[in-house]
């Protein structure tokens, strides 16, 4: 199929190179002619601007943006609709809120405009070994992508999962449970770390990947993680959240479900970038002045 690309970044890149190479026409554009033109040298034809990105895609249009969430999606698709007709489609599929999804879907229906929110999965591996994929929209905007999402998805890798909204509330789900298994693997190999005698992490990370229970692509990648480096030496403990995990905690909250596990993983998360905090600070006073522990003095 015929398709625009907007947004030419780690993953847009790599979904484009994968639609290429799936015998699908993409015209791409990014606002950095450096992406442009390497997409170019991998077969797409060049978009300098939105209007010629939109000029060059014959009608009905569909255009994929894989751009930041929040402001950024909403100015490109102000940007974008007075160049497009009735019956076009845009596609969303970076990590938005699935409300702002929601509300985008009205916008352009409103207008007789598709509108799809696609949570993609795969990070800089799925160029390779495909996408995962969980698509809301209405089912007519889902069956034109289904050539595309056949190409960029693995064997059963995409699902349309529901209305409008859908497909981001999905992927946040998605999102704030990766918080959780990270941050059990983590603690557990800390705890396997701790061992009176030197323990084979990588070894072991390997070991459980051969028909465990806690077996999984995570675990593949901690296994390459330290067989790089066993003590992690050259990788600082600063952990960053992109939004999705708060925004699946603030969800449990809103809708009283307990969920314990993913909220703890995303706060160690704001831990990991606090060195020497007031708060521990205080702990140690505290344990000072009611039991007369000892306290570490700055140097």
């Amino acid at each position: 199929m015929e398709i625009g690309f907007i947004g030419l970044g780690r993953m847009g890149l790599n979904m484009t190179t994968r639609l290429l190479r799936g015998g699908h026409r993409v015209a791409a554009y990014d606002r950095d002619p450096a992406a442009v033109a390497e997409a170019v040298s991998r077969g797409a034809r060049a978009a300098n601007s939105l209007e010629e990105l939109a000029g060059s895609v014959a009608a009905p249009r569909a255009l994929w943006t894989m751009i930041p969430a929040g402001a950024a999606v909403d100015d490109t698709i102000r940007a974008l609709v007075p160049l497009l007709a009735r019956g076009d489609l845009i596609v969303d599929g970076g990590n938005s809120n699935y409300r702002d999804s929601r509300r985008r879907a009205q916008q352009l229906a409103d207008l007789g405009m598709l509108f799809v929110d696609a949570g993609v999965s795969g990070g800089v591996w799925g160029l390779e070994v495909g996408y995962c994929m969980m698509l809301g929209g209405a089912p007519a905007a889902i069956d034109r992508l289904k050539p595309a999402l056949d190409t960029l998805a693995p064997p059963e890798g995409w699902r349309h999962v529901g209305p409008s909204g859908a497909g981001h509330f999905v992927k946040m789900v998605h999102n704030g449970i990766e918080y959780g298994l990270m941050e059990s693997y983590a603690e557990g190999f800390e705890l396997l770390r701790s061992f009176d005698q030197p323990l084979d992490l990588a070894g072991i990370a390997h070991l459980w990947n051969q028909g465990s229970v806690v077996r999984s692509w995570l675990l593949e990648l901690a296994e390459r993680a330290l067989d790089a480096d066993p003590d992690l030496q050259g990788i600082r403990g600063w952990v960053e959240d992109s939004g999705e995990g708060r925004w699946t905690v603030a969800e449990a909250i809103e809708r009283a479900v307990p969920a314990e596990a993913l909220a703890l993983a995303l706060f160690n998360r704001f831990r990991s970038r606090q060195e020497d905090s007031f708060r521990d600070r205080l702990l140690a006073a505290l344990r000072h002045e009611f039991g007369g522990h000892a306290v570490r003095k700055e140097s």
